[in-house]
């Protein structure tokens, strides 16, 4: 795994309206590495999923991927350099079928790969969606909807993808199936920033883990060493 850092973050602030949601998050993303964020519910995860996306109404502090500093940068530019990002609701867009949301994922990253053969190619990689694909988005399980997705956020092979609790709500079937897949993904050179509440599945696939409360970042370590640590997690992320 490479040691260059793919996305740095510094001093890390970010409001909504006049609550000062995040308070100085610094942490970096290594390329090729699976990165954990993990904490309660409202420890301010999400909020820093968004702030790197560009979807805060306010953020400050450093913030550089791929050597471009993003603040400066509406969203569609972030995606336009590599960034992509799975919402925890996956916005799955009513009317339109499989393909049709797939389509989505390359004009929102302006991507001049060819349609056919980027469709082509995500297919084979979720054979479930291969069968479905003139079928109406919403019409899948939950599961389903939340491999289109990811597969929509990897047509445009982004360097780096940004998951909000994908295994939310999810058969534990396809749960263990997107462990599969990360760890490919992983593989082949696919940087992953993850958040996720069912805090031992995202430990074990993750190489490094950071733990957010109340806004700040209070523990960092290798993913193994986080799950074997039951005290810290009991501290920071039991329910």
């Amino acid at each position: 795994m490479a040691e260059t850092a793919l996305l740095e973050i510094r001093d890390l602030h970010a409001w909504y309206g006049a609550s000062h949601v995040l308070h100085g998050i610094s942490v970096d993303v290594k390329a090729g590495e699976v990165l954990a964020l993990v904490g309660r519910n409202g420890a301010g995860k999400t909020t820093t999923l968004r702030a790197v996306m560009g979807l805060m109404p306010r953020a400050t502090g450093r913030m550089r991927f791929a050597g471009r500093d993003l603040l400066p940068l509406r969203a569609h530019r972030r995606y336009h350099l590599g960034l992509a990002y799975v919402p925890e609701e996956r916005r799955i867009v009513p009317g339109l079928s499989v393909r049709e949301n797939l389509r989505l994922g390359l004009v929102a990253a302006g991507s001049g790969i060819k349609e056919r053969t980027a469709i082509d190619e995500i297919a084979e990689t979720f054979p479930r969606l291969k069968e479905r694909l003139d079928q109406e988005g919403v019409t899948l399980s939950g599961g389903e909807q939340q491999m289109l997705a990811i597969a929509r956020a990897l047509i445009a092979k982004p360097k780096m993808i940004l998951l909000d609790e994908p295994s939310e709500g999810i058969m534990p079937v396809l749960v263990e199936e997107m462990g599969v897949l990360f760890r490919k993904l992983r593989d082949q050179g696919t940087t992953l920033l993850l958040v996720e509440q069912n805090v031992e599945w995202a430990l074990r696939l993750a190489d490094r883990a950071v733990i957010i409360d109340q806004g700040e970042m209070v523990y960092e370590s290798s993913a193994a060493a986080l799950l074997a640590d039951k005290d810290i997690q009991d501290r920071y992320c039991a329910v």
